[in-house]
């Protein structure tokens, strides 16, 4: 495949991560065999997560639900290496999730495409490259599902409140820092208008690891955007961006606040419970271009992103 010659990138951001909206629509995972169906995580090359939420094994290891009382069934789960120990942690984030399937759009082929799908599809994949070689690894969900569990406070009929998008992505941070990841990575799609098209990758510079942060993004911007095009696919680049320009607020304390919940910092009154790691965010793709959402889709498009996704984290550890 090859995309069209004319493009118009734009970045709108991960939805709901600076809070933005005011109700969160129902999100349906693929069917099976679908162009955007996920993976298990066994499938991914580790062991499946305990829909109880409880500790499983995992050859001779275990895998470990971090906290099953505050997080869904099989949301915020540890899984060891399978090959070696280097005694480094990474925190993978699959974006949204249940209620929640973030931004939808449809292949060349007319298939819908949720984001919620395809994100972790691609988390459960560089799990699995990553446990080979070595590390450790948190998840944020395995599933079709939110991450924190959710009260009657942050559902309405079949929609999320602000509070509880709020609360289910700053359970993301309380996870990692919980697991005491290293490294933060969040996997999300980008969604726009239907000829909106590229590759971008948002941190905070705003952290006293700030430095790690841009450095994280970078590799992350420059071997994912790289792994796509060398397939032919003529992504767009719309670069390594601070978090301030990303993500959309529709509440004011979210406007004031100005920054990605999952990579931003402490804010009194409003937000508590910062990640305290470096850490990034890469949008790969817009699942509403078609040409993108198809790639986004299909299994081998997951496996170039997160192949590249688990080269550049590699690479941020070894410094090379």
């Amino acid at each position: 495949m090859r995309r069209r010659d004319v493009v118009v990138f734009v970045a709108c951001g991960a939805c709901a991560l600076a809070l933005g909206g005011v109700l969160i629509g129902v999100g349906t995972a693929g069917s099976p065999g679908s162009p955007s169906a996920p993976r298990s995580a066994a499938a991914s090359g580790s062991a499946a997560s305990d829909p109880d939420g409880e500790a499983e094994a995992a050859g001779s290891d275990v895998v470990r639900a971090i906290d099953p009382e505050l997080f869904s069934p099989g949301a915020c789960m540890e899984y060891p290496p399978t090959q070696g120990d280097r005694d480094q942690s990474v925190f993978l984030d699959a974006g949204h999730g249940g209620l929640d399937p973030g931004g939808v759009g449809s292949t060349e082929a007319g298939a819908t495409v949720r984001e919620s799908t395809v994100n972790l599809a691609i988390e459960l994949d560089v799990m699995g490259i990553l446990r080979a070689r070595g590390y450790t690894v948190v998840v944020s969900r395995t599933q079709d599902t939110t991450v924190t569990r959710l009260t009657p406070s942050d559902v309405d009929g079949s929609l999320l409140t602000v509070q509880g998008v709020f609360n289910d992505v700053t359970a993301r941070d309380v996870c990692a820092n919980m697991a005491g990841a290293n490294v933060l990575v969040g996997i999300y799609m980008n969604s726009g208008e239907p000829w909106n098209a590229g590759c971008l990758t948002g941190y905070d510079q705003d952290r006293p690891f700030s430095a790690g942060n841009r450095r994280l993004a970078t590799l992350l911007q420059d071997d994912v955007l790289g792994a796509m095009n060398a397939q032919g696919w003529n992504i767009p680049g719309d670069g390594v961006q601070p978090d301030t320009g990303l993500g959309s607020a529709l509440t004011a304390a979210a406007e004031a606040y100005g920054h990605l919940l999952l990579l931003g910092p402490a804010k009194a009154g409003y937000f508590e419970t910062p990640s305290q790691m470096p850490g990034a965010l890469i949008e790969p793709l817009f699942v509403t271009d078609p040409f993108e959402a198809s790639i986004a889709a299909s299994a081998h498009g997951q496996q170039v992103i997160a192949s590249a996704l688990a080269k550049a984290i590699e690479q941020y550890f070894t410094g090379s």
